[in-house]
């Protein structure tokens, strides 16, 4: 799949997306063990979103190439590539605000793989070696969450069955 930068944009597992089209919203759903992490540039107003599923591309080096956002350390590059492209050029570091979501264990009850848990701290690792972090997380737990990312406020709405949503 090619990256998305379109106004409206629905990423699956692995698929990354960036906008900077007035009215622009990036929307992922159902993120259990797999993360969100969203990149929002104060400097361009361009965003960007990442539905990362597993820590570490060298498991599958193929499925990287055809679907680095599947993964945190080539999804995470990818990303900021794409939101270079779309934007022309990203701000400095200090201008962008990074948000993540997700990193639930929700189908490992005796936490034996504790993929959710890996996606949070690879992410964290990969943001690190480009003099970046999040200032907000939504992480862990054991429920599911759907991120709707709006460009015009900025605003990161969570989603969960059960509960009223909230803003990250």
């Amino acid at each position: 799949m090619q990256p998305n930068t379109s106004a409206r944009i629905m990423l699956g597992v692995g698929d990354y997306g960036a906008t900077k089209e007035q009215g622009g919203v990036i929307r992922t759903m159902a993120l259990g063990s797999c993360i969100g992490l969203m990149i929002l540039d104060r400097g361009t107003r361009c965003v960007g979103m990442d539905h990362i599923a597993l820590p570490d591309s060298t498991v599958s080096p193929e499925r990287a190439k055809q679907l680095p956002g599947y993964f945190a350390d080539t999804g995470i590059p990818a990303l900021i590539d794409l939101m270079k492209r779309t934007a022309g050029s990203l701000s400095k570091p200090s201008n962008l605000i990074i948000k993540m979501a997700g990193g639930a264990n929700v189908a490992d009850p005796n936490n034996t793989f504790n993929i959710g848990k890996r996606n949070v701290l690879a992410a964290k690792k990969i943001l690190w070696q480009f003099g970046l972090g999040a200032i907000a997380e939504d992480v862990g737990g054991s429920h599911s969450r759907t991120v709707t990312l709006y460009r015009d406020s900025g605003r990161i709405i969570l989603s969960c069955p059960g509960r009223p949503d909230w803003e990250l």
